[in-house]
């Protein structure tokens, strides 16, 4: 009942807003996802592939599986025949083995380029920079069987509401001047995917469409995780 009643909640706070609410389920069990299934949430997100396969067997065939954590290239394979989108695409290396198994499994892998915003040295991701260099590539001859539908950030995990407000809006900025640039046929700036249990307001507010929430609706984990 608790879960159900936090995932109301949220989606009370995202209603009237171009946002949708991810449950972030990595390490919680079947009963829980399935809990949060019955109150009606679909899209969920996992950090480890094995892990979101594993699940992707015992939950209904309606959920949307969202890849949210850092993606090593060998374990692309485990979740290219059904993930939804890849938020964490870091590097070309990824790029092009999602590419690669998108061929193999005949279909084209939604992703989002993840931007390095936070001042941290453990986050991932691609430079403003770099992002904007690779939207005047040929990307649909590069990649084909891939399509890329905006950009991921996270910001730094600090109490400086300021801080974090400025790091989303440094992506928003960057989502925005792609939006209004002629990008490549399999790349759009569809999704904004920022925020998380203790800073999805304030990406709220800077106009994230895909929110990353998993203590707020199903609690602190045993094992502490940052989602």
């Amino acid at each position: 009942m608790e879960i159900k009643n936090n995932i109301k909640g949220l989606e009370a706070e995202l209603s009237g807003n171009s946002c949708r609410l991810i449950a972030v389920s990595k390490t919680q069990p079947i009963e829980k996802l399935l809990e949060a299934y019955a109150a009606g949430q679909r899209l969920f997100g996992e950090n480890k592939a094995q892990e979101m396969a594993a699940k992707q067997g015992a939950l209904p065939n309606d959920v949307e599986w969202h890849m949210i954590g850092h993606l090593q290239t060998n374990k692309v394979k485990y979740i290219a025949p059904f993930v939804a989108l890849i938020h964490s695409v870091d590097s070309l290396r990824l790029l092009e083995e999602i590419n690669k198994q998108g061929k193999k499994f005949n279909r084209i892998i939604p992703c989002l380029l993840q931007v390095y915003i936070a001042q941290e040295e453990t986050k991932f991701g691609f430079d403003p920079a770099e992002v904007l260099q690779l939207a005047e590539k040929n990307l649909d001859q590069l990649y084909p069987n891939v399509e890329i539908k905006g950009l991921m950030g996270m910001a730094t995990l600090t109490d400086n509401t300021d801080q974090i407000r400025a790091e989303f809006q440094k992506l928003k900025n960057l989502f925005d001047q792609l939006k209004n640039r002629t990008l490549p046929p399999n790349m759009h700036m569809q999704e904004l995917s920022m925020g998380m249990s203790a800073d999805y307001k304030l990406a709220l507010a800077t106009g994230s469409t895909l929110v990353r929430v998993g203590t707020a609706i199903f609690g602190e984990r045993i094992k502490a995780n940052h989602e």
